[in-house]
C-alpha cells in the first residue's frame, strides 16, 4: 500500500490539508522538558502494538529500497530555477483537501500564500504511553530542527516548554482516538468532521498537520501536528520534518516535487536543499501573506533564479 501523509488546508477556520547542513551534525543543546499531552491515560491496545510492528516493517522496506534519504538531494536529482519555481507554486499555492458539503475530500484546489507573521513557538507534547527514551530523542530532533528552520527562513522559530502556538503531538493510536477535547482547546473553532479526520486516521497515514488562518488573509496563527507514536525513528523524524514545514505554509504535496519531502513517495525523509530554498522563498519579504499565485509569479521566478544561478 502506498503510504502518504495528510495535512490540513488553511482557511478562516481550520480545515484539512494533507511535514544544507546535516541535521545530526548541528550542535544544539537539548530543549527543556516538554509538557504531557492532555489526553486521558488509556490502556495500550493490541492495535497499537500491531501498528508498531507494521511500521517497523515499512521502515525496513523503505531502507532496503533506498527511500527516506537524508542526503538532501544529490547529482541524481538535479533541478534548476524552472523546476524550483514550479515546485514552489505547487507547494505554496495549492492544497490537497477541499471542504465539499461539510466533508473533506482529497481534491487539490488553489490557495493563497500562507505563512506566519508572529514568531513560531513549537511545543512538543506526548501521550502518557510514550517512553522517556523516545521523548528525549524527539525533543532533541525538534529542537535541532527549529534552529535550522529559523536559519533558513530568517523568521523566529523556537521550542518552548509551554504556551506554544504550534503544538507537535506524539500520540499512540489509542491516545489519538480520544484527542478531540485537546484539539478543541488547541484550535478554537475546529469542526467535528476535522476532529474526526485526526482521530480516525487509517494506517497508511503516518501524521497530519492542522493550521488555522482565522481572518482568511493568509496569516497562520496556530498549528497542530499529530504524529503516530508507533512510528520507528526514521519515519517519525520524516514526519517531524514534513509536518512542521507544512505547518509553516508549504501545505501541499505534489508527485512532481523532487528532490523534496513534499511528495508522497517517501524518497526523501528529511528536508532537502530544494525544500530549504522553498522555505526561504516563502518567508522572503518580497512575498506577502494572501498573495495569489499569478500575482506572486514574477517575484517567485526572480527568487528561484537568484537561488539557483538560473536566468529566469
Amino acid at each position: 500500500m502506498k503510504a502518504f501523509r495528510l495535512g490540513l488546508a488553511l482557511g478562516a477556520l481550520p480545515m484539512i490539508l494533507s511535514g544544507c547542513a546535516e541535521l545530526d551534525a548541528m550542535a544544539v543543546p537539548p530543549p527543556p522538558p516538554r509538557a504531557e499531552a492532555e489526553v486521558p491515560e488509556v490502556e495500550v491496545s493490541g492495535m497499537s502494538t500491531e501498528l508498531a510492528a507494521y511500521y517497523r516493517r515499512v521502515e525496513a522496506g523503505h531502507r532496503t529500497r533506498g527511500l527516506l534519504r537524508a542526503d538532501g538531494g544529490g547529482p541524481d536529482v538535479p533541478y534548476d530555477d524552472r523546476r524550483l519555481t514550479e515546485t514552489f507554486r505547487a507547494a505554496a499555492f495549492a492544497r490537497e483537501f477541499t471542504d465539499v458539503g461539510g466533508a473533506l475530500v482529497r481534491q487539490e484546489g488553489e490557495s493563497m500564500l500562507n505563512r506566519w507573521r508572529d514568531p513560531v513557538k513549537l511545543e512538543l507534547m506526548f501521550g502518557p504511553s510514550v517512553p522517556d527514551s523516545q521523548r528525549a530523542d524527539d525533543g532533541a530532533s525538534v529542537g535541532r530542527y527549529a534552529e535550522r528552520l529559523a536559519q533558513i527562513t530568517r523568521h523566529p522559530v523556537s521550542v518552548v516548554p509551554r504556551g506554544g502556538n504550534f503544538q507537535v503531538l506524539i500520540l499512540s493510536e489509542d491516545e489519538r482516538r480520544v484527542s478531540g477535547p485537546l484539539l478543541r482547546r488547541l484550535i478554537p473553532g475546529i469542526r467535528p468532521h476535522e476532529i474526526a479526520v485526526v482521530q480516525d486516521l487509517d494506517r497508511a497515514t503516518y501524521c497530519i498537520v492542522v493550521a488555522t488562518d482565522p481572518k482568511d488573509d493568509g496569516v497562520i496563527t496556530r498549528a497542530v501536528a499529530v504524529i503516530r507514536a508507533e512510528l520507528p525513528p526514521l519515519l517519525r523524524l520524516s514526519c517531524i520534518h514534513e509536518e512542521i514545514a507544512q505547518g509553516l505554509g508549504l501545505s501541499n504535496d505534489s508527485p512532481r516535487a523532487r528532490p523534496s519531502i513534499f511528495n508522497d513517495d517517501d524518497e526523501f525523509g528529511r528536508l532537502t536543499a530544494m525544500d530549504e530554498k522553498m522555505l526561504r522563498m516563502l518567508y522572503d519579504p518580497r512575498l506577502s501573506p494572501g498573495m495569489d499565485a499569478d500575482a506572486a509569479a514574477p517575484i517567485v521566478r526572480q527568487m528561484a533564479a537568484e537561488l539557483t544561478g538560473g536566468s529566469s
